[in-house]
């Protein structure tokens, strides 16, 4: 079945269809969310939202581009969507200590993709730590790059940016990895 019959077959509410996009798509959504919010149970709940979302909202669908660019569109925006609530509840937590108002701490999460081999765990922590830190939009990059392994154009298609603003976003984006990876080495010194 190719992607326009697929597409026709979603707008007629077909069961079918949708199980087989949800397979089809499930672990990319998946590993596109968990790289940018590092939670898994967080990144499962959020991967069946987007999925969710695309079967309620397939009718809008216009077909400019391909219907898996769409879907990493929504995967991103449900992202970061959680990650500024989570922001937010995190910043009122921390007024709620300030006024004396106890309550427990969260730290962030020691996060470790389960791709990761073991021996290369503690590597992988400093750098998803590093990750975390990044602006929204190269943390998107980077994750959308190096984690899924899309290329410039791809990623390009997904933001709705160009290929040089990419290009810039992943520049930066290895930088301030350089910066933050550096300082954290020096720390453990």
């Amino acid at each position: 079945m190719n992607e326009q019959e697929l597409i026709g077959l979603l707008r007629k509410g077909d069961e079918g269809a949708f199980k087989l996009l949800v397979e089809s798509q499930q672990d990319r959504v998946f590993n596109t969310v968990l790289g940018m919010i590092q939670d898994i149970s967080e990144a499962e709940d959020i991967a069946q939202e987007v999925f969710i979302q695309v079967f309620r909202s397939i009718e809008g669908f216009k077909g400019d581009s391909k219907l898996s660019t769409w879907i990493y569109r929504i995967a991103i925006t449900k992202s970061l969507d959680w990650l500024r609530k989570k922001k937010v509840s995190d910043r009122f937590r921390r007024i709620r200590n300030v006024m004396g108002i106890e309550e427990k701490e969260i730290l962030p999460v020691d996060f470790v993709h389960p791709g990761i081999q073991l021996e290369q765990k503690e590597s992988a922590r400093s750098l998803f730590r590093a990750i975390a830190l990044l602006p929204s939009n190269q943390k998107t990059a980077i994750n959308l790059i190096k984690v899924e392994g899309l290329n410039y154009e791809e990623v390009s298609m997904i933001m709705k940016i160009s290929v040089k603003a990419v290009e810039s976003l992943m520049h930066r984006a290895k930088e301030n990895l350089r910066k933050t990876l550096k300082n954290d080495l020096q720390i453990k010194d």
